[in-house]
């Protein structure tokens, strides 16, 4: 008996999806534990087995399709033609037609047809899952090395299996959909490491008790080192601190359950720090210090330099001021955020 396991997965053009590649896992696997010899058929992207079209069908006593729709196409038509001198089997599969009408196996287990419905074969699936990890990016501005971060980002993640979701915090034009500061929150809340060069992405992140890689895109550090600082976080890295090898190192220690814990930590002292700024604002309201203040600005010499302070400095232009992301900065995170969402719709 010679087995060939093939699916969507032997098509270039497929369309194969990960319930596909899990499907013709638990085949396999179900095959080994028989003791039972098979080929693999593949196409690119996908590696590891055989052309089929290359195959002599006179070798193989049994074929294997498993996963997926299943009809009277193109590729159905061309797949079924060259090993029609085997024993086909059709496994997990949604059958097109009413079977009466056509059913070119000699065994069929279907996922579902016109003669009934089983449990799709994913949920024998076995798999060690990826971490999920956000990556929140800043946008170009004045003063910082955004690319330079981007790059170095995005080398990390390319590096290892990790299920990367891009995450904007902007809201006025969101490229994940986010509507609300709730749903930014949300989505953070629930990745399992975030790594970002956001201050506000740091933040909820922490907030959130979820560990961050925190990147300060801005030589010699700036907000975000500043903030990690008071907070006692420290899984952050300036600039020149981005080499392959630490940025590694800190991806590690974000993953891990220290890192979980002193997040939940940074997160409680900096609750309990606001507290002074909440009861100083406040006391200010009827204090003193801002009355004295403000009658001192009325003096018209001190209302002049004022104004005159108010002229803005062309190189000093606070980020949020810059209205449009260099086609760079943002071609990367669309990829990101298009790799999650076409990810999501495949299923």
């Amino acid at each position: 008996m010679n087995i060939l396991v093939a699916g969507w997965f032997s098509f270039a053009r497929g369309h194969a999806t990960a319930g596909d590649l899990l499907s013709r896992d638990v085949l396999c696997r179900w095959l080994d534990e028989r003791s039972i010899a098979y080929d693999l058929a593949t196409d690119p992207p996908f590696a590891g087995g055989l052309n089929w079209r290359l195959l002599d069908p006179g070798d193989y006593s049994h074929v294997i399709f498993v996963c997926g729709p299943f009809g009277r196409g193109e590729f159905e038509a061309e797949f079924l033609g060259h090993f029609a001198g085997c024993r086909l089997i059709g496994l997990n599969l949604s059958m097109d037609l009413p079977l009466d009408e056509w059913n070119p196996f000699d065994l069929l287990i279907e996922r579902d047809s016109s003669a009934g419905t089983n449990p799709d074969m994913v949920f024998a699936a076995r798999q060690d899952l990826p971490p999920v990890v956000g990556v929140c990016l800043v946008e170009e501005h004045p003063g910082a090395e955004v690319a330079l971060a981007n790059a170095a980002i995005a080398k990390l993640i390319e590096a290892r299996e990790l299920a990367v979701v891009g995450i904007d915090t902007r809201l006025d034009v969101n490229e994940g959909g986010l509507r609300t500061p709730g749903e930014v929150e949300a989505l953070i809340a629930r990745v399992d490491v975030l790594i970002t060069t956001r201050l506000h992405g740091l933040v909820l992140a922490l907030k959130n008790g979820v560990p961050a890689l925190a990147i300060d895109p801005v030589p010699g550090s700036g907000k975000i080192a500043k903030q990690c600082t008071r907070v006692g976080w420290p899984n952050v890295l300036t600039l020149d601190q981005i080499d392959e090898q630490q940025l590694a190192q800190a991806l590690d220690f974000a993953l891990s359950p220290e890192a979980r814990r002193l997040a939940g930590e940074c997160a409680s002292g900096a609750e309990k720090l606001l507290f002074q700024t909440r009861e100083r604002l406040l006391d200010s309201l009827t204090g003193d210090e801002v009355e004295a203040s403000f009658g001192a600005r009325q003096l018209p010499e001190r209302m002049e330099a004022f104004r005159a302070g108010l002229q803005p400095v062309g190189d000093l232009t606070a980020e949020r001021n810059v209205v449009e992301t260099p086609p760079a900065a943002k071609s990367w995170r669309r990829k990101v955020v298009r790799g999650v969402f076409t990810m999501l719709r495949r299923g």
